[in-house]
């Protein structure tokens, strides 16, 4: 498509068929996809569509399709879509650009970037709904796959004194110190850091982890390891199906509540053996 004169290019699932979590420098394909290409107005559509059905293999047999878009600010046009949202009791979720709806609640302003975490999707709210109901004053968190910071900065906004943010993507640091300045909160609040770069001593009263069913998995070891005596968990990112395997290996560590339950995704909220 690039080749032919195309802006961008996007594929996306055309048959409902997940692909939840490849393996690392995998980069599975669905079965059936819908390609959506942007061209500049000025594009010859029938030279572009000849050259396509040419170059594609004829078993593809591929039906073009094309339409006139609305001139817009694309960079701009995603924010209408993502609004305020309560998270439990007392705290909310606001974008950066709009005005919070209760100016006496806690209110995260917010902007993703390119890291993964504006609230909505189920595994987000259900942590954020946990942290909500929790006394966090004076705790250290860590947040272990922090995505745009949204976890441990509601922590901070709700009273924890400390929160170790790590992500195997320094987009993801690099979105939650902003978050966190977007927050007015100091940089000795919130540390940043790789895996492989967790400050030493590291200990935490309250560990998060909103990642994907086999991380969690893996990681469970170096959680568990994290997690202080008595310390709380969350774990999110998996679905309802997937709890007795995920809880494995936590379970001679840790003793678990019952799971919460949106959509097809699950929590689990458990306290470390003293």
């Amino acid at each position: 498509m690039l080749e032919v004169g195309a802006v961008s290019v996007t594929l996306q699932d055309a048959a409902d068929q997940p692909i939840l979590e490849p393996g690392v420098g995998e980069t599975p394909l669905w079965d059936s996809c819908i390609l959506k290409a942007l061209f500049p107005s000025t594009v010859d559509t029938d030279a572009v569509s000849l050259q396509l059905k040419t170059q594609l293999q004829p078993q593809l047999n591929p039906e073009l399709r094309w339409e006139l878009l609305e001139d817009k600010d694309w960079s701009q046009e995603w924010k209408k879509y993502f609004k305020p949202l309560k998270c439990g009791d007392r705290l909310w979720i606001c974008p950066s650009w709009t005005d919070a709806p209760d100016p006496n609640g806690i209110n995260l302003l917010l902007d993703p970037g390119l890291a993964f975490g504006t609230g909505s999707h189920p595994t987000t709210h259900l942590c954020l709904r946990w942290l909500d109901q929790q006394d966090l004053k004076g705790k250290t968190l860590i947040d272990y796959g922090c995505g745009s910071g949204i976890l441990g900065i509601a922590a901070l906004l709700l009273g924890a004194d400390k929160v170790i943010a790590i992500d195997n993507d320094p987009q993801a640091l690099l979105a939650s110190r902003d978050n966190a300045q977007r927050n007015n909160i100091a940089d000795q609040h919130l540390i940043t850091c790789l895996p492989d770069a967790i400050p030493d001593n590291s200990l935490a009263d309250v560990m998060m982890a909103n990642i994907l069913a086999a991380p969690l998995i893996q990681l469970a070891g170096n959680i568990s390891e994290l997690t202080a005596a008595n310390g709380s968990l969350c774990l999110s990112g998996l679905l309802e199906t997937q709890i007795d395997e995920v809880a494995a290996p936590y379970l001679k560590h840790f003793d678990f509540d019952a799971a919460g339950i949106e959509d097809e995704w699950a929590r689990l909220s458990a306290r470390k053996f003293a």
